[in-house]
Order: structure tokens, then sequence, then C-alpha cells
């Protein structure tokens, strides 16, 4: 449903490691006073690498120092800092104090933020943060701890958007004790969590495989994943799962025949020990369900009568809501997949760690996407695709090149290799022409430049056509990186090709274009990132409010807030015409705020999906969800939103609560069809992937995701139009409201 917020939360939510403290009132450095090789000692910072994060002697609160945290020129995300309690603590409610100060904070917030882990508890002050420039001022975040589960608490203070940000004087209190004066618990490690047998490899370092054993290995996957989430043993932390894969695969790998591969896999699940048994799955019939879990495997594989039996008593064991592997984060209900390892110390992993990352990554979609149901593709098909193209990947770029593809056949634009990759970014190059593409009529044109000084140098002007880089035609390019280009439909594809295409490692780019139908060549300079902002074409330009003539209002919801809309609404409740402009990413949260100033009543939708701990695969519809109030001073003028492929996630979510205004039209092309709020999870070798974590329909249930925004009238921009400086969804907005 998010973009930049959920990367907050997702960043907020990764394992941020225990270390060596000291401070305040206890052994913890909660003022910033310990500085070690001129960094906070026991302070991790995480987030957006163009803000920077140092101690500052000059601005306290009190004592040495203070945890500052600043915007760069070109920052456009967040930075925290992070810091977490060595130890576990008995209490019901902790707070988190501390004082911040900050300098022109714009285009987003400050706060502290605090979470309990795993999916407890969770504040980063997102509809409270502070704002502009302030003093010195004492904020707080208290949490019910729920000790008997908790396992990590994580603390800091965090900057969104622009401006400068001063933390100090931090202080933990539970149960208005300080921490100092609380005992901890003593941790008591589950046997998950105390197995390190394969810490430095799998001892897998090849595996030779041949047509039999791609079956027997595409079995295993699935039957290693069932019990991962099904067993009640692996749910109890009772068995380092992945260390399990190696400890059974080499004996499949040695089977000689089928019989002998099923008789080690009952021994295997056999060994795990009993359990009770359950109650019965919910059906479809019930009406709130909207997808089952996918198990007819079990029963069609060919397996022994003993080995189904076996896996059919597992599935209907009596399972609870907790897991040590998968949770679903509290009110949203997108699953927080806990305790993956992704053993980034080994960049090339071995056979081993190889097959552990497609049988982790093909579970958790098994299991846990809402939308596996969209692929479009049998799932166990591509589990059985994939397992020689991962196993024969001779270096860490196939490796990482082939888990990319795996992950781009799910078709959600939420899912990529995320992260800032360094291997791909050698791959795909570390260095950009200065000019914007954008796909216009299915070719690529230029739309601008990336850098007002850089760009006319290119001698490439708007308008442009490119038709080929370094003397490859661009529909070849096109084929060649559809598979590396994750997305959930082909407009959206082409959209994240348009900067691939300027990429590269050398210093020059060759690049063929046509203009007015003549066929030109030139040699064009090429950047590092931090010279030219990629990105700049996704952020909004424009303000976030104009009168475009004394009757048709203007808001652009990838700039406007929540706190200007009280006095932009005196200037808009007397026209006949609004147009909302959503070819962005929202700055606020403002969906709710602007449509109960536009809807005459609450008005459903949205409604969910999200999946189930207790039975894995199942899907249940939550919702729907209204937005408006009742309102007899509604805004009675035409309503017309504009998408395009820009449109993603938050901005879907945005233009499905105004559609419902009762004169609203929605015009412009096919959206990013990736809404709902994404969870992230990480692979071996180090590789950070996400997911579309809920699903997300109208209330009626019709699908958005792949499907994205669906205008009311198709207005697509034209290479005439781009030539000729329009904006051709403007230009049919505003005759809708005049006709």
């Amino acid at each position: 449903m998010t973009k930049f917020l959920p990367r907050i939360l997702i960043l907020l939510a990764a394992t941020i490691g225990s270390c060596q403290t000291k401070p305040i009132s206890s052994d913890l450095n909660l003022g910033f006073e310990d500085i070690k090789n001129g960094k906070p000692a026991g302070w991790s910072v995480f987030g957006d690498t163009s803000y920077i994060a140092v101690p500052d002697s000059a601005n306290t609160k009190t004592g040495r120092y203070a945890g500052c945290l600043a915007a760069g020129k070109e920052s456009k995300g967040f930075k925290a800092w992070g810091y977490t309690l060595p130890d576990r603590y008995p209490g019901k409610r902790i707070t988190l104090s501390g004082y911040i100060k900050t300098d022109s904070v714009t285009d987003g917030y400050a706060g502290l933020w605090m979470r309990i882990d795993p999916s407890i508890a969770f504040d980063n002050m997102f509809n409270r943060g502070v704002t502009g420039t302030t003093g010195w001022t004492k904020y707080e975040i208290t949490l019910d701890m729920n000790s008997a589960k908790a396992t990590q608490i994580v603390f800091g203070g965090i900057l969104t958007g622009k401006g400068r940000i001063w933390v100090d004087d931090l202080a933990i209190t539970i149960d208005g004790k300080d921490i100092s004066e609380v005992k901890p618990l003593v941790k008591q490690l589950l046997p998950a969590e105390a197995d390190k047998e394969f810490i430095a490899g799998s001892k897998i370092a090849t595996l030779t495989i041949d047509d039999s054993h791609v079956k027997d290995l595409k079995n295993l996957g699935m039957i290693w994943g069932f019990l991962k989430y099904y067993h009640p043993a692996v749910a109890k932390g009772q068995y380092n799962w992945d260390y399990e894969l190696f400890r059974v695969l080499p004996r499949i790998m040695e089977s000689k025949n089928k019989k002998n591969t099923d008789e080690v896999l009952v021994k295997w699940i056999e060994s795990l020990g009993s359990f009770s048994a359950g109650k019965p799955f919910p059906s479809l019939v019930s009406g709130n369900v909207k997808a089952e879990p996918d198990l007819a495997w079990i029963n069609r594989s060919g397996f022994s009568d003993t080995l189904t039996s076996l896996l059919l008593k597992v599935k209907n064991a009596k399972r609870n809501g907790d897991h040590f592997y998968i949770g679903l984060h509290p009110r949203v209900g997108n699953p927080d997949f806990k305790d993956e390892n992704g053993y980034a110390q080994i960049v090339y992993p071995d056979a081993g760690f190889r097959m552990l990352a497609l049988y982790r990554y093909w579970n958790i979609i098994q299991y846990y996407f809402p939308n596996k149901h969209l692929i479009g593709e049998d799932w166990k098909n591509v589990l059985e695709e994939f397992i020689p193209k991962i196993n024969d990947t001779k270096n860490e770029t196939e490796y990482t090149l082939a888990m990319l593809e795996l992950i781009g056949r799910i078709h959600d634009t939420h899912a990529n290799v995320w992260g800032n990759n360094a291997i791909l970014n050698n791959y795909f190059g570390r260095r950009y022409a200065p000019v914007a593409l954008t796909f216009i009529e299915g070719k690529p044109v230029v739309t601008g430049y990336y850098d007002e000084r850089y760009g006319p140098e290119t001698g490439l002007k708007t308008g442009d056509v490119i038709t080929a880089i370094n003397n490859k035609p661009v529909d070849q390019i096109i084929k060649e990186q559809l598979k590396y280009l994750p997305a959930s439909n082909y407009p959206t594809q082409l959209r994240d090709l348009s900067n691939r295409l300027i990429r590269t490692n050398d210093s020059t780019l060759s690049i063929e274009f046509t203009r007015n139908k003549q066929s030109q060549k030139v040699s064009v300079k090429t950047f590092s990132e931090k010279e030219v902002n990629i990105y700049s074409k996704f952020i909004s330009k424009d303000t976030c409010f104009r009168l475009i003539n004394k009757d048709i209002a203007y808001i652009n919801n990838g700039s406007v807030k929540k706190v200007y809309l009280p006095e932009i609404w005196k200037s808009v409740q007397h026209t006949k015409g609004l147009i909302i402009d959503i070819r962005n990413y929202p700055s606020d949260f403002v969906i709710y705020d602007l449509s109960a100033y536009l809807m005459p009543n609450s008005t459903p939708f949205v409604k969910f999906s999200q999946g189930s701990v207790e039975y894995p695969g199942l899907f249940t519809f939550r919702g729907p969800t209204s937005t408006g109030k009742k309102n007899s001073d509604y805004y009675k003028g035409k309503v017309v939103i504009l998408v395009n492929e820009l449109s993603q996630s938050s901005s879907e979510f945005h233009a499905m609560a105004y559609r419902v205004h009762p004169n609203a039209t929605v015009i412009g092309s096919t959206t990013a069809g990736a809404d709902g709020n994404i969870s992230s999870f990480m692979l071996p070798g180090g590789i950070s992937t996400m997911m579309s974590g809920i699903g997300i329909y109208y209330p009626d249930g019709k699908e958005t995701q792949r499907v994205g925004i669906v205008p009311d009238i198709e207005v697509k921009p034209t290479i005439r139009g781009v030539k000729e400086g329009r904006d051709e969804l403007m230009e049919a907005a505003i005759r809708i409201i005049n006709q």
C-alpha cells in the first residue's frame, strides 16, 4: 500500500545485531557519549546512503555528543539510528524517552522509534512526527512488551525527507523503573538457535544433478517447505530448518531408487516427533476464504502410502498462531518472515546454500504470497525448472541473476533484489547517461534530463526516439532484459527498463536515435549516481495545489500534506472540477483526510486478504474498508484522477479511495499493479527481497494485483505531445470537467 513508508518499516524491522554497549544509567550508550573510531558504540545506522549520520559535539542536550542525522542534497528516503537491547526483560510496558532537536525538517518528519520482535509492537511516530525547526524537546514512545514472547527490542531516532535531527539523552523504563534497575531474563536458546553446525558452509560443495535427481529434489523442496510451515516441532523452534536440509539432502542424492528415497523421507519426518491432531481446514464454501492451501501434490506425487499418510497427518496436526519462522504483522496481517538468515558472509553460496535459497523463496511464495493464483503458471513447475538453473550457476553474478529471474516469475512490482545490490550494480552498470527516458507509443523517448548541466551536452533533445544502444537494437535489449525486470505487468517492466537502458560501466554510451524521421548517432558521456539523480523523474516537482482557472482546481497527491488541506479546501470547495494527480508517490497518507471533504457518506472502497500461521497457504478476506464520512457539504463538482505507470502501491490505494466519489473519472493508463503492504526477507548470499504481503481487492472482490487501476478513459502521452511540451492527460482532464 506504501512504498517509502513500508520500506522504513521493513528496514526498521530488519535485524540489528546486538553490540557491545556503554551508557547513561546502565551499561547502555543511550546518550551517544561512548565514541569509538568516530562512531557511537553500540549504535547502527541504516537507510538511504545519501544521508549523513554522525556524533555531533556542537549541538547537544547534555554531555559531549548527540546523534545527528542530516539529509543530503539528493536525499529522498530516510535514515535511522538503531540500538538493540542486549538482553530480554520482564515487564508489561516499556517506554523510550529522549530529546529531539530539528532543523528545517520538510517532506517527511523526525522522531523516535521502537520495535518489539517478533511482530509484537512497533511505533515510529509516523502520525505525530516532528517537522520544521524546533529546540530540544522531550518525546516518548510506550509499547506493550509481552515479555513472554518478546525476543528483541530495538529503538532509535529517525529522519525522513529533508533537514536535520539531533537525538540525545535517551532513556528506557520498564513499568516505570529505569532499565538499570530491572534484572534481565536469562535467555534460553531454542535448539534452532543453538545449532551452529553449518554456519561456515553446508558441506555440500557441489551437486551433480541429472534428470532423475531433478524430480527427487523437486519433491524434497516441496516436503521441506511443507514441514517448515506445518510441522509443530519446527514451529516451536526445535530444529534449525536450514541445517536440516543440509542433513537430509546428501541422503536423497545417494538414494538408488524411489523406494529408498521415500524411506529416507519417512525416517526423517518420524524423527521430528509426535504431535496432536488439529481441527479441519476452513473451506471456500465458508464465504470469507479467498484461497485454500495448494496441497493436492501430497496425493498426486506418487509417494509411497506410508509417506503420503505421514504427510497428511502433518497437514492435520494441531497448530496455533505461534511459529519460530513466520508471524503476521499486527493490524495489517502481512507476513513477518522471522529468523531467516541471509548468510551475507557467503557471497557465492555453495551448492547446499544455493538449493536452500531456491527452496526458501519457492515456499515463501507457495504459502504466503497472497497473489500466487495470479502468477499465470503452475508454481510447482517453476521449482522444477530452477533446480538445475540455480545449481549450475558458476559465480556470484550468475547466482544473483538466476535469483532475480526467479523473483520475476511471481510478477509483482514490489518483488525485486533490493538494497542497492553491489553484484547487480556491477553487472548492469554504475554509470548513467544524464537523459531521462520514458516508453511512449512503445518506444523509449527522451523526456528530459537528469542534470541540466550535462543533459544538453549529450546532443539529445526531448522527443528523440532511442533506437539502439551500443549498436544493439532496443527491441533486442527488451527481449534480453525482460526476465530481469520483475514487475506486475508489461508497461511497468518498460518503466523500469527506461533507466536500465542508460546504464553502463563505461565512460560513454553510443546512442542511436531518430529525430524528425532522421536517424542520428551520438556518443554520450556517462556519470555516477552521485553526479546525477536518476530517480528525479519519480519525485513530484509540481506545487501541491493550484487553481488552473476559477472553475478548476489541481491537487498533486505526490506533494500535498494533511496539514495543508483545510486551507486548500477553501479554494477548492466552490469549483466545478478537481484534478487529483496521482502520477507520483504520496509524500503523506492523505487518503482519509481528503476523502472526508470529497464524499457524501462513508463508502466502502477496498477489502483485503491475508495469510494464516495456523493454516499456511490459506488466505481469508478482511474488510471491506470505507473512506469518507457523512457530509452534506461534500464536494459536488467533478473529480478527475490522473494515473499512469508511476502510480504504484500507496498511489494505487489512494486512487481506489478517491474513485468512489459519486462524480469521479479516472483517466490515464495502466498503473504498476502492486498494492498492499510489503513483506521483506533475506536469501543466502545476502540477497534482500520483498513481496506484496496482503491481497488488495475492490469491495466486490475484483483483483487489483497485476491489473492495476484500470482507467475509465485511457489517455496516453504521444511522441508529438512530448515534443510540444504538452501534458496530454491534464488537457483531457480539463476537457472532461468543461464538458
